[in-house]
């Protein structure tokens, strides 16, 4: 191209094209898929950017498509025309026509590529990253539509990339993934306590709500062990009010289990036995939840708020014996205090 302003326009337009892939690119993966959910039933764009986020391998092999066409493009139409526009005014300020030709290319080589790296790549790089679900609503309809044009295409490439990574034994994956696990997150804090980003304090808080995801009520007793008596208070199905009044007063607890032959069929409350026509434990027993030491202590929270039942019997195992296990025990394990890591 000889006009000036014709080769000004196409590059302006090709750097301009390079930025748009680079952010969608760079968007979509940083954003987060639960927010654009969130707003897929109003919102048009972040429908699009959700299937995006959804086609992930395709959505990548369009940029890298758009981005490799842009630089080629750059180099054949823009390095060119520096080139040969820098050619003549080195040489009338006294280089030798083959040096000058050699320097006047190095610069066109250099001004190319600064302007589609730091232009083209890096400055939208930065910007999608900043602004993930903006960015990713911003440019996913243009991106749809880049996508349908060229997806026999793009489509016939990704098959063929798949199965080089395939034979490399890893399995290719067309989805972002928002979630971390909880070794990551331990990992990562771990890391951030010895980089001295993260003090004792607040790391060992951090590690004690992780711990809580993989907390078993089996874990839980073993924690509880030595810390209170090993002896179970209960009262009998046929126990009058006053022995339970009195158990309660003895053991300090207001909920106690009912017994009947050996085996624990609910519990009552101190308050319950204070009524006047109460003659038996068994007039005023409630249900109580069965667990099971292998139960994760979340899940058995759950259940007590659900059931709206505050307290539980652990069946025995071969290495303890039954127990019972109350809401209070369990939110003592979520609560905020330090804990040896």
């Amino acid at each position: 191209m000889s006009n000036p302003l014709v080769v000004v326009v196409v590059t302006i337009g090709l750097i301009a094209a390079s930025a748009f892939f680079v952010a969608a690119e760079f968007a979509v993966i940083a954003a987060r898929t639960h927010r654009l959910a969130d707003e897929a039933s109003s919102n048009r764009a972040a429908r699009a950017a959700l299937r995006n986020a959804t086609d992930l391998s395709l959505l990548l092999a369009g940029a890298q498509l758009g981005i490799t066409v842009c630089t080629l493009a750059l180099g054949a139409v823009t390095k060119p025309a520096v080139h040969y526009s820098l050619t003549p005014l080195l040489t009338d300020v006294g280089l030798p026509k083959t040096l000058a030709d050699v320097v006047a290319f190095l610069l066109a080589l250099f001004v190319v590529t600064f302007l589609h790296l730091v232009v083209g790549e890096m400055a939208p790089k930065s910007w999608a990253i900043a602004y993930p679900e903006r960015g990713a609503k911003l440019l996913a309809l243009p991106m749809r539509g880049f996508l349908i044009i060229t997806g026999p295409l793009l489509r016939g490439l990704n098959a063929l990339a798949n199965r080089m990574v395939v034979a490399c034994g890893v399995t290719p994956v067309d989805e972002t993934s928002a979630s971390q696990t909880i070794a990551g997150l331990r990992q990562l804090i771990e890391h951030s306590s010895r980089a001295g980003t993260l003090d004792d304090g607040r790391r060992d808080r951090l590690l004690q709500a992780l711990s809580v995801h993989t907390l078993t009520v089996g874990d839980l007793l073993d924690r509880r062990r030595g810390t209170r008596g090993t002896e179970l208070a209960t009262v009998a199905v046929t126990d009058p009010p006053a022995e339970i009044r009195r158990v309660a007063q003895e053991s300090g607890h207001l909920r106690l289990p009912v017994v009947s032959a050996s085996r624990i069929v609910g519990f009552v409350h101190a308050r319950d036995a204070l009524g006047p026509n109460v003659t038996s434990a068994s007039e005023v027993m409630r249900p109580i939840l069965q667990v099971a030491p292998t139960d994760a202590v979340l899940e058995v929270l759950a259940r007590m708020q659900t059931s709206q039942i505050h307290i539980a019997v652990v069946a025995a195992d071969a290495h303890r014996s039954r127990a019972v296990l109350t809401l209070a025990d369990v939110a003592a394990t979520l609560r905020p205090t330090a804990v040896t890591a």
